[in-house]
């Protein structure tokens, strides 16, 4: 595994990126047998590794795990068809499972699935007014601490499995990464992790060893979900209740599928539409909540499974991961019981060190970026880390930027003396871009008193960007009246024209 792959393409957007073509990536697929031994073998991956996963998040949400498991189904099939991004898996996630949690716990199963349903609808909405157009304001810096922050999670997630368990757990763990190391070298004619998963769990079953297993999870299901509706009165109380639930899961589903998208688009060098990524979450949403489903988003983890580790590019992966799923728990769900957990924790340490960022933490790359750059990854990353919701340090690192950057435009506007045409007149030049950060201490840099009787402000080299600066020249302008002074503002460009002409005079400055 390269970890550098992925990491290094979550800077800027490639020049241009190809876009993810649908029709013709799955009939290439289905042409070539290559890739689709590829897309089919990563769709079994990514189902193996789903299994526990689902489990654990209907654990978390406090349902019954055919609940989590009916979720990852139908939320991979329905995405496959309907997503933006080919190739990213989506299913029941922790980020969703911590939401939903207190509507089971206080209301109950079918609140729960009222709330899915209603969280679906306001990511269709969402989608329509255009909240995908949103990630242009994601910086580099909160990107890579999103994708460090992904790669310690999945890293802790592991965790449980590797305490108070037999000797015999480390050992099975160690050679699963051992293979995933070694195979890759020798042939990439079928995915190491598939490989890692098959031996470990022959080498287990054959020689009787006792260790933790799939099936130790909880209940596997045995019959195929239904589709329903939920028993709940259709009033406005009902409303109140799962509202707030439904807004919350819309939300944080549709970040971290985003996110996850911009970075499957960063790996695979391809573009994919987000606004239909985003509908497409609603839709599958819907869908799963219908089916007696939980909900989710994209699952970076197991998508990283899918497009990084075993090389899948199309629908068909997503879609056979549904399917797989399906059939291992339902059909072979005696089959899917004994493999032991320990060959899953493998893959999923295998996958946090290739999705960890290890370029952005060398020395020589933390002392050549600015000391604010460093700052909001390491925040986001922190964040992340201690909520356990990826949403949470996005945000954060968004935020944060955002005061770094003002903090750093605010300190490069400067007021200079150019000139001195005569006696009577004194020539000012503003130079920088001009805010309500930068612009509130512009009024105290001229010289109200010892200034000749006409002063003129050359705005040539800035920029009005918006109302507080306005009201800051009109003060400056009645400061210099104030002393019998005429002060003239000259130079500005089309825009801060018009906006200073808009609004000049009508906001109270000086009063």
């Amino acid at each position: 595994m390269r970890p550098r792959r992925a990491s290094g393409a979550h800077g800027a957007e490639p020049a241009s990126p190809r876009p993810a073509n649908d029709v013709t990536s799955v009939a290439a697929a289905l042409r070539s047998p290559r890739r689709l031994r590829t897309e089919v073998l990563a769709g079994l991956v990514v189902a193996l590794a789903l299994i526990p996963e689902a489990i654990s998040f209907s654990i978390i949400a406090g349902v019954d795990p055919r609940v989590g498991l009916f979720a990852a189904f139908t939320m991979a099939v329905s995405i496959a068809f309907l997503g933006g991004r080919p190739a990213m898996i989506s299913a029941a996630t922790g980020s969703v499972a911590l939401v939903v949690a207190p509507v089971v716990r206080d209301h109950g199963i079918d609140y729960l699935i009222a709330t899915v349903i209603l969280g679906g609808v306001v990511q269709v909405l969402l989608a329509v007014l255009g909240v995908a157009r949103l990630m242009r304001f994601i910086p580099r810096a909160v990107m890579v601490g999103f994708v460090n922050a992904l790669a310690i999670l999945i890293f802790l997630a592991q965790l449980p499995y590797l305490t108070h368990v037999p000797w015999q757990v480390y050992v099975a763990v160690a050679v699963g990464i051992a293979i995933m190391v070694v195979l890759p070298r020798v042939t990439t004619a079928v995915p190491a992790p598939l490989v890692a998963i098959l031996v470990l769990t022959a080498v287990t079953v054959g020689a009787r060893i006792a260790m933790p297993t799939v099936g130790d999870e909880g209940k596997l299901p045995d019959s195929l979900p239904t589709l329903g509706l939920p028993h709940v009165p259709m009033t406005v109380d009902t409303l109140r209740i799962v509202a707030p639930f439904a807004v919350a899961m819309a939300l944080v589903g549709l970040m971290e599928s985003l996110m996850t998208a911009k970075l499957v688009d960063d790996v695979t060098d391809t573009h994919s539409p987000k606004t239909r990524e985003a509908w497409g979450q609603g839709v599958a949403n819907v869908i799963t909540g219908f089916f007696g489903g939980m909900g989710g988003c994209a699952m970076i983890g197991q998508t990283m499974i899918n497009v990084k580790v075993s090389g899948a590019r199309t629908r068909l992966s997503t879609f056979l991961a549904g399917v797989f799923l399906l059939i291992l728990v339902v059909s072979l769900g005696d089959v899917v019981a004994v493999v032991p957990m320990a060959a899953l924790v493998a893959v999923m340490i295998m996958v946090s060190v290739g999705t960890f960022d290890w370029h952005s933490v060398r020395p020589a790359t933390l002392r050549r970026m600015p000391r604010g750059y460093t700052l909001i990854m390491l925040a986001t990353v922190a964040v992340t880390v201690l909520t356990h919701s990826l949403a949470y340090g996005v945000l954060t690192g968004v935020v944060l930027s955002a005061l770094v950057f003002v903090r750093d435009v605010a300190h490069v506007t400067e007021v200079v003396d150019i000139d001195h045409p005569d006696e009577d007149t004194r020539v000012y030049a503003v130079l920088g871009e001009l805010f309500f950060a930068s612009s509130n201490d512009l009024v105290y840099q001229f010289d109200y008193v010892g200034d000749p009787t006409n002063v003129v402000i050359d705005m040539s080299g800035s920029h009005i960007w918006d109302v507080s600066t306005v009201a800051t020249l009109d003060a400056i302008v009645t400061k210099y009246a104030a002393k019998g002074k005429n002060a003239t503002i000259i130079g500005m460009n089309d825009a801060s024209a018009e906006r200073h002409l808009h609004l000049a005079g009508h906001l109270g400055a000086g009063h």
